[in-house]
């Protein structure tokens, strides 16, 4: 009994089971076909002969001389088309004097077999004959029917051949493995930010205290803000021109000349003698992610502080714990589990962050991560096989971390 109610459970469950995995498998799947292919924007739509059919001859009166003519073009350059046959009505009113090669009519039915086409095709076919009383009373007859084309074209996105040229061409681009780095320290530091920024919100305000309720509000701004606005908002507050923080600083004398936050790659100076570079671009881009996704750490942390027990902290301050000894000894190791599921969100979701840095810097001045670069490969460039196949790195590296961080991360006692 208890296994036919389980099966009969699989069985109503199998249809949502199939469109979970359809929504989440098919697109994923297609990302790897298409990343083994050389698949460039212009392929998404597969060869065709393209056609334009129009009556020239301006005919006036029943009788007159006027040729249907098709102007056809192979929209592929680089792919042949065979087989193609031409399928259309012959215009009622209009009588077929003439025939070009391969072309037969059988009652009002016109068939055209052109045979094979090459890349970058141009031809027209012109059918000579006359026209009657009928088709001078019709308006544009020729066009109450659509030609029909029919051809065999190698189509690159359903073919069965795989390359590994993609990969090939990102891997032995030197700025991949720039751009790999750059992901990388923008995704720990931005992931570090925004859980050390909301830790400190969460420490703030698990106290009680007038005004608490308004500033827990206040504090959820930046992640319910739409990020347009915000990333607007920053780049007008950081204006190298008419910015109220470069008017501050040099008002203040810190600095002599206005700074462009978004726009310099990197300040240079010097530490006993030794010169640095650092990336000033990026760094104003990783505080713009801590700040904006700080709230969503902050909501989870304070949760989980409310949630432990307070006769341990009474304990701990009457035998003289500071309150520094009571977050180190007793909070921190009661978050551990909340901070490493957040630190795996974060990270993860910082790792496949585009509309922010694109909205900020576009990629420039050393921001440009591997998602800036899916775009960049696959839509600046029209080259979607390697913008597939750097999502594919994105995917890979994005399980790998997972898997190994949730197999050596301790857990909560507890969880």
């Amino acid at each position: 009994m208890q296994r036919r109610e389980m099966w009969l459970a699989y069985m109503m469950l199998a249809p949502t089971f199939a469109i979970i995995l359809m929504i989440v498998a098919g697109p994923l799947l297609a990302n790897f076909w298409i990343s083994f292919k050389p698949v460039q924007l212009a392929d998404l739509r597969p060869p065709a002969v393209l056609m334009n059919e129009r009556m020239r001859g301006n005919p006036e009166a029943a009788g007159d001389a006027a040729t249907l003519e098709y102007r056809m073009r192979n929209s592929s350059q680089d792919e042949e088309i065979r087989d193609v046959v031409v399928l259309d009505e012959i215009p009622e009113g209009f009588t077929v004097t003439e025939l070009p090669e391969g072309c037969a009519v059988e009652g009002m039915q016109l068939t055209c077999s052109l045979g094979t086409v090459e890349p970058r095709w141009r031809d027209r076919l012109s059918i000579e004959g006359t026209v009657s009383a009928a088709y001078l009373e019709a308006d544009r007859p020729e066009r109450d029917s659509e030609p029909v084309v029919s051809g065999d074209a190698n189509n690159i996105l359903t073919n069965f051949d795989f390359t590994l040229e993609n990969f090939q061409r990102i891997f032995d681009a030197d700025e991949f493995w720039s751009v790999l780095r750059v992901t990388f320290y923008y995704t720990i530091f931005g992931t570090g930010g925004a859980l050390v920024l909301g830790l400190f919100a969460a420490q703030l305000l698990n106290t009680s205290f007038k005004g608490r309720g308004f500033l827990r509000g206040l504090f959820l701004f930046p992640y319910v803000s739409p990020v347009i606005a915000v990333a607007f908002t920053w780049l007008v507050l950081f204006d190298p021109f008419s910015g109220t923080v470069n008017a501050l600083l040099t008002k203040m004398g810190v600095v002599a000349d206005p700074v462009n936050f978004f726009g310099q790659r990197a300040i240079e100076f010097s530490v006993f003698g030794m010169s640095f570079e650092f990336p000033l671009a990026l760094t104003t881009v990783i505080a713009f992610e801590a700040w904006r996704y700080f709230p969503l750490s902050f909501l989870f942390i304070l949760a989980r502080m409310q949630s432990i027990n307070s006769d341990m902290y009474e304990a701990a301050e009457m035998d003289g714990a500071t309150p520094l000894q009571q977050f180190w000894y007793l909070s921190l190791p009661q978050l551990m589990g909340i901070l490493s599921v957040l630190f795996l969100l974060r990270f993860i979701w910082t790792f496949n962050k585009f509309d922010d840095i694109f909205l900020l810097t576009g990629g420039n001045a050393g921001t440009r991560t591997l998602t800036v670069d899916v775009y960049e490969q696959g839509f600046a460039l029209s080259n979607l096989g390697a913008g597939a196949a750097v999502a594919v790195v994105v995917f890979v590296v994005l399980v790998t971390f997972a898997t190994l961080f949730i197999k050596f991360t301790p857990k909560e006692e507890g969880l």
